[in-house]
């Protein structure tokens, strides 16, 4: 008996066993779902993340206060710095040269609710001062309307720009350039509305209303807020040595002495989407090790039918041999079966994984992740179900191939 006709016989046997092969399989289907599932939802999360940070090069860098909490990130405690005075940052702005572009921006509330006529958004509202230069630097876009200019903010004036969630909450389909909002108690035109970012910023920005970073000032009062500053500076190859003059510009500024450490952070920009990446390559590490003890747990009970279906197929295992069928060709027979369960259940699982993954990230990424084909998740889908299917079948091969026909014919 060669190999296709012990395929054949493999086949043959699965059809006569179509309930117990189905339920087999979906076992299977689970477990790798679980596992290409994961990953296929961490890379399109990935993928979406790229491109939400595409935007702010490798040429950018912000300074800020820092954490504004002494929390534990990555094992260390992270510093609590003073407050950036707006004069502070305006000296900056001002002082800091090399062809460098400079924006300047302060949160004013993250809890504020907007209202158009009757409509209200909900109390989630990030109010964002800002000057002219901060959609260019950050590259966000603007989906109509048009940017803060330098008129806006020396003469505080009461103009808005929305995120894409409130422009959707407060207007659905209507034009809101032009319209009046409130916030914050105080009245403002909308002259500009972003292209929607998706939620996997933290969600914040299509959440958010950008007004003059003066008109901010105000209406903060007397309570102090703390400016962020970003320069996008020409040419990468500078980088380092820019964020070296800005750092002891900004000493000079605060006058921070000599044997004290910054009171400021300095991070390039693209260093949140390499923390991001760092995550995302540990939680493909969980996900994986997910899926492993899943298809562990399928290829047990894979096992324990292959076992079932060996005991009740003995006196058919017996004949063969009596035929003069050799305990290989008996191995073979059964691995092969083993191995077409797994990989039927394994097509199934990948597509379902797929859709699983591509649903998932679409969702967190509020439709603005694109849908992906793991093509390597897949792959490697394919040969785990091979593996799995070798293991789960070599111990009921093995047993099989070990029977003693005249036994095994007397077998009832």
């Amino acid at each position: 008996m060669n190999l296709l006709e012990n395929t054949r016989e493999g086949l043959r046997s699965i059809r006569a066993n179509l309930l117990r092969t189905v339920l087999t399989s979906l076992i299977i289907a689970v477990g790798i779902s679980s596992l290409v599932g994961i990953l296929t939802a961490i890379d399109g999360i990935q993928s979406s993340m790229d491109n939400s940070f595409a935007g702010l090069g490798a040429n950018t860098f912000d300074i800020n206060q820092g954490e504004q909490m002494g929390i534990r990130i990555g094992g260390r405690r992270q510093k609590v710095f003073g407050a950036i005075l707006y004069r502070e940052a305006q000296e900056y702005k001002e002082r800091f040269g090399f062809g460098a572009t400079v924006s300047l921006a302060t949160m004013v509330t993250g809890a504020a609710q907007v209202k158009f006529e009757s409509k209200k958004s909900n109390p989630n509202v990030t109010v964002m001062g800002i000057d002219e230069n901060f959609f260019a630097v950050k590259s966000f876009k603007l989906q109509e309307g048009r940017n803060l200019t330098a008129n806006d903010v020396s003469m505080s004036t009461n103009v808005a720009i929305m995120g894409a969630e409130i422009a959707t909450n407060l207007f659905g389909t209507s034009q809101p350039i032009g319209k009046d909002i409130t916030v914050l108690g105080t009245k403002f035109r909308v002259v500009g509305l972003l292209e929607r970012k998706g939620n996997l910023t933290g969600g914040g920005d299509d959440r958010r209303i950008y007004i003059p970073i003066e008109t901010a000032r105000q209406l903060a009062g007397t309570r102090v807020l703390s400016f962020a500053i970003t320069t996008s500076v020409p040419g990468l190859n500078r980088i380092e040595l820019l964020m070296g003059e800005a750092r002891g510009l900004m000493r000079q500024i605060r006058r921070d002495p000599t044997t004290q450490e910054d009171s400021f952070q300095v991070e390039r920009a693209d260093a949140v989407a390499e923390n991001f990446k760092e995550a995302s390559s540990k939680l493909k590490y969980g996900g994986f090790g997910i899926g492993i003890i899943t298809l562990l747990g399928a290829s047990i009970a894979l096992m324990n039918i292959m076992l079932v279906s060996v005991t009740e197929r003995t006196q058919e295992i017996g004949i063969r041999k009596a035929l003069g069928a050799t305990p290989s060709r008996i191995r073979q027979q059964f691995l092969i079966e083993a191995i077409v369960i797994c990989v039927l259940g394994g097509v199934a699982g990948l597509i379902l994984a797929m859709v699983f993954g591509n649903v998932v990230s679409q969702l967190l990424s509020q439709g603005t992740a694109s849908f992906i084909i793991p093509w390597l998740w897949l792959g490697i889908g394919i040969s785990v179900c091979i593996v799995v299917g070798l293991f789960s079948g070599f111990y009921p091969a093995w047993k099989a191939s070990r029977l003693d026909p005249i036994d095994a014919l007397r077998y009832e």
